[in-house]
């Protein structure tokens, strides 16, 4: 069964959020420059003190109200999801699957450009009907009683498209967990996903990499991701200790999230506020805080380390739905070369992007866009 969703945020729920972060001991904290050591503590400071004197959480809340949101109830699990109805007489269904330590807001700059195509000066023939899910745990969805892993929630989505709204067949698009549960879409439910669309690798082949250039990038990815670990590591371990802090401190949570989006974005000199204004970034720190979700949300790391981490199975047999990959340069988990990818995947669409990382929805919306409608065209059936 579905129902509707309306988000009603309370001005006492907003005010102890504001409250918790005036209070910060920023005098108990070395005042460190840049990023190097994590969290620019500079930075924090100017974000906080726009937090609590110039943000308006209303307007964010009515933004996400403007679409249609409903819940339903899989695996016993509310799940929370964005259903925009394209135009015209036939859009095609896709699901767009957000990852961490994102949520549904990263999709507000593409959900109508993919519904509605016209509106931008594009073809009616290209529209979508999106849905746009919140990960089981992550904000406005409910969560389950232990950590799920990708593979799980791709079944728990799969389930959303077909049973609950009844699609036959549907393009799935994601990065970060969005890439893996598209994955584990193409994987294990060819029947009903006709394609998928990712602008990240995370998963890996049992009989790793095979020639020079493949073996190649596996030296420079490792070495480029040590410096990655530490967050990682935690929350596919022991996520429910660090959740004891950030639970208690909006600001924690703030800086835990914004050295990520700093780290893994196509920033120019340094300057995170290059690509994100500080409302795009609270906005999506506040569905966390306000949903009380940052501890669940962790757990799909620990969820994916019990399901067998990045690889796929000894088994495994290449995925045969067409698959299109969209390279960001700035892409913080770097891509394997063609060759690789190839083994995975039925691969119909390589496009190598000229700007934007790990986020690209936020950061080039127009890019992945053309590139979603591109592949759409050629691998499905309209």
């Amino acid at each position: 069964m579905i129902r509707e969703f309306n988000l009603a945020v309370s001005e006492s729920t907003l005010n102890q959020v504001y409250d918790r972060v005036r209070g910060y001991p920023w005098q108990t904290l070395p005042d460190n420059s840049g990023w190097d050591l994590g969290a620019d503590t500079g930075y924090m400071k100017e974000l906080c003190n726009y937090w609590v004197d110039d943000f308006d959480w209303c307007r964010h809340e009515a933004e996400i109200n403007r679409y249609d949101n409903f819940i339903a109830r899989i695996d016993g699990i509310d799940i929370h999801f964005i259903h925009e109805k394209g135009s015209g007489t036939n859009p095609q269904p896709l699901l767009i699957s957000h990852g961490w330590p994102g949520s549904v807001i990263e999709f507000f700059g593409i959900i109508e450009k993919l519904a509605h195509p016209e509106r931008f000066g594009g073809s009616i023939e290209d529209a979508f009907d999106v849905v746009a899910p919140s990960l089981p745990g992550f904000g406005f969805s409910g969560a389950p009683p232990a950590p799920i892993g990708p593979r799980r929630i791709a079944a728990i989505f799969n389930a959303l498209m077909t049973e609950q709204l009844g699609y036959s067949g549907y393009l799935a698009q994601g990065g970060d967990w969005g890439g893996t549960i598209a994955n584990w879409l193409g994987y294990d439910h060819a029947g009903s996903c006709q394609a998928i669309h990712l602008n990240i690798l995370t998963m890996r082949l049992a009989d790793g990499p095979q020639t020079a250039a493949e073996r190649n990038w596996q030296v420079q990815f490792d070495r480029e991701q040590t410096l990655q670990e530490g967050y990682r590591t935690q929350q596919a371990t022991k996520p429910q200790s660090l959740s004891f802090a950030m639970l208690d401190s909006p600001v924690g949570i703030a800086a835990w999230i914004v050295e990520k989006f700093h780290a893994w974005s196509d920033i120019e000199d340094d300057d995170i506020e290059s690509v994100y204004s500080k409302d795009t970034l609270l906005a999506n720190i506040m569905v966390y805080i306000l949903t009380g979700t940052f501890n669940t949300a962790a757990w799909i790391y620990y969820g994916r380390r019990i399901e067998g981490g990045r690889f796929f199975p000894s088994d495994f047999q290449k995925i045969i739905v067409p698959t299109a990959a969209a390279l960001f340069p700035a892409e913080m988990s770097i891509w394997p070369p063609r060759s690789y990818v190839e083994r995975m995947f039925n691969l119909q669409r390589w496009t190598q992007m000229p700007a934007g990382g790990h986020f690209a929805a936020l950061e080039q919306p127009d890019l992945l866009v053309d590139d979603i409608r591109a592949f759409a065209r050629t691998c499905l059936r309209r």
